[in-house]
């Protein structure tokens, strides 16, 4: 697929010394959430024509829809995992339209279910029975950008890939990267705390967002939006609503810092004998790479066996234990291009890395981050995926992969795992034939056990939301959840706001 973009004549040199599928179950719709996992419905009220009277006369007929064919994108999860029975989904294009809307569901005790654009992994931002959906996907308006700050205020329904494209024309870029980009909301990332590929450079969505506009479950707004990168005038109020997933208010407006867009790019990718090397590896990149370093990613074996069958693409270097690829940004193309070109030199040097390739073209860089992005495309034509999106300490970063595998033998196609080695974010996948009770029951608790045992967390990026809310009290302490159950309490009494998510029973 290419050959090695490297013109250093000493890596050459080095490297040369060295002599080194059907379309199946997943697409069919699953049962119903209530069904398939036995919950029981809270006692909320169920919609009436008097309720969608109101709901129409607020937002009028188009943006209040019930036909049956158009509900079911909004029921159903990207995963294919959970599916819900919403009757309604509403599309308020204001603040203003969202606090009415939750204070007559408030009134009415009616549950709802707030969504953005619906790439959840843990079934957070669809229904478990018939809660009223309230989409953010009108609510997509940039309100201001102060360009000398490099702060930009929008509505949370916006597009994350367009945002992004919108501060590229004004060098900035948004400080968050994540496959799902072209669809998922920013909303929805501050919801969920999203990470994403380059957390490393630009953190999580806690240490960028600067200010949020929620609206409480009782229709009280909350403005917290601010321009000022540093406010400690009371409460940091955003730091509730950042990861809450919707159960403690509906976030319609972010205020986010937004850093200058590196003006240069350089990615490798590197094959590597043992896991042990690819940690020696990342070590030194901190060391020799810092303030250039933007991303560190790894993948398996497994993980590329699957790529190659799923979505048809290839390592650029041929077949290694494991792969890294490492990002550089920077705004001096000589110096960033020649301090990557000199580490990828001491890592061969030093035996670290067996092989790799260094690309600073744009469509190159390009071609090389597809490999890692698009590993999740492959998931929809497979029998079944069980994805665990998880964070450990780096000693047992790939431990725990290892020891799935074992547990799982020969009962499924493939275990594989990849991420964001740069902030210990493993994505841990269980590749079957098709679905199955007995082999979920089989691994789950087992792999939040040993999660647990090593102090990591369940949820690395992407929440809690339905699938993973009866094992948070396996890694969070009764008194961190009595304290959580009480702020919902207090926030949202009725309960109405995303039920049965995040919170064990």
């Amino acid at each position: 697929m290419f050959s090695s973009f490297v013109k250093n004549s000493r890596v050459q040199s080095l490297l040369s010394k060295s002599g080194r599928g059907n379309q199946s179950l997943f697409h069919k719709k699953p049962d119903f959430t209530k069904n398939a996992f036995n919950v029981t419905r809270g006692d909320f009220n169920y919609l009436q024509n008097d309720h969608i009277h109101f709901f129409k006369s607020l937002l009028g007929e188009n943006r209040v829809v019930m036909d049956s064919s158009d509900l079911e994108k909004y029921n159903v999860d990207w995963y294919l995992q959970v599916r819900g029975n919403s009757a309604i989904v509403l599309k308020p294009k204001s603040t203003e339209e969202v606090s009415k809307i939750l204070s007559f569901c408030n009134d009415h005790k009616l549950a709802v279910c707030p969504q953005g654009g619906n790439t959840n992994v843990v079934g957070a931002a669809v229904p478990v029975f018939d809660e009223i959906i309230i989409s953010t996907e009108l609510m997509n308006e940039i309100i201001e950008l102060d360009e000398e700050a490099g702060i930009l205020t929008c509505q949370a329904g916006c597009i994350l890939e367009n945002l992004d494209n919108y501060l590229s024309e004004r060098g900035l870029i948004v400080p968050l990267d994540i496959g799902a980009k072209g669809s998922c909301h920013i909303g929805g990332n501050v919801s969920t705390n999203a990470g994403g590929m380059r957390l490393i450079r630009y953190g999580n969505m806690h240490g960028n967002i600067l200010g949020l506009e929620v609206v409480l479950a009782n229709g009280t707004i909350v403005d917290c939006v601010s321009a000022l990168k540093k406010d400690n005038s009371g409460y940091h109020l955003n730091n509730l609503f950042i990861g809450s997933e919707g159960s403690l208010g509906l976030v319609t407006k972010v205020s986010l810092q937004c850093p200058s867009r590196p003006k240069f790019r350089n990615v490798a990718f590197f094959g590597l004998q043992n896991f042990d090397k690819v940690l020696e590896t990342f070590t030194l990149s901190k060391h020799k790479l810092g303030e250039i370093l933007s991303a560190v990613e790894v993948m398996d074996t497994p993980t590329m066996d699957f790529i190659k069958e799923r979505n048809n693409q290839k390592s650029p270097i041929g077949d290694y234990p494991f792969y890294l690829m490492i990002e550089t940004s920077g705004s001096n193309e000589q110096h960033d291009e020649e301090k990557l070109n000199m580490f990828f030199e001491e890592t061969l040097e030093k035996e670290l890395v067996l092989n790799g390739t260094v690309a600073n073209e744009t469509n190159k860089i390009q071609d090389i981050w597809s490999i890692r992005e698009n590993i999740t495309n492959g998931y929809k034509t497979c029998g079944a995926v069980f994805y665990y999106d998880i964070s450990l300490p780096t000693d047992n970063y790939y431990t725990i992969v290892d020891e799935i595998r074992a547990h799982m033998g020969n009962s499924c196609v493939r275990v594989f795992g990849y991420g964001h080695l740069g902030d210990g974010n493993v994505h841990l996948q269980i590749q079957l034939e098709e679905y199955s009770e007995d082999l979920k029951r089989h691994v789950e608790p087992y792999i939040f056990e040993r999660i647990a045992a090593y102090k990591g967390s369940i949820s690395a990026e992407h929440g809690i939301g339905f699938m993973k809310a009866k094992y948070l009290k396996m890694v969070k302490p009764k008194t961190t959840l009595d304290s959580m159950k009480n702020l919902k309490i207090m926030l949202d009494p009725k309960g109405i706001l995303n039920p049965y998510k995040i919170l064990p029973e």
